[in-house]
């Protein structure tokens, strides 16, 4: 007997794992995607399996947008990435901005 098991972004993502890989700064795939939050031309918000990921640059526009399978690819110039613990995005604090929430910021200029 076979089983097929139907999944929706979020499980599809987690199951997944997740990567981001940028070729020549300019096309950016990122895997475990579960969520687009938000994105304009030089800021693209995703939810991911490990936090909230910030993807920071020029003229940036989503050219792939694969839900289901977990996959986003961006083009444009990619200046920075910033993850935020998933935790710590839906709490405000009034002593820092960034308390808990940067694990990881690079930034390419």
């Amino acid at each position: 007997m076979n089983v097929t098991q139907v999944t929706n972004g979020a499980d599809a993502a987690r199951n997944k794992g997740h990567s981001l890989c940028a070729a020549d700064r300019r096309e950016i795939t990122v895997k475990g995607v579960s969520e687009v939050l938000s994105f304009d031309e030089t800021l693209v918000r995703l939810v991911t399996v490990c936090g909230i990921l910030n993807l920071e640059g020029e003229d940036l526009r989503v050219h792939v947008l694969d839900l289901k399978e977990g996959v986003v690819v961006v083009e444009g110039l990619l200046c920075g990435v910033l993850y935020e613990d998933l935790s710590s995005s839906a709490e405000t604090t009034t002593n820092s901005p960034a308390r808990g929430k940067i694990r990881a910021r690079r930034l390419f200029r």
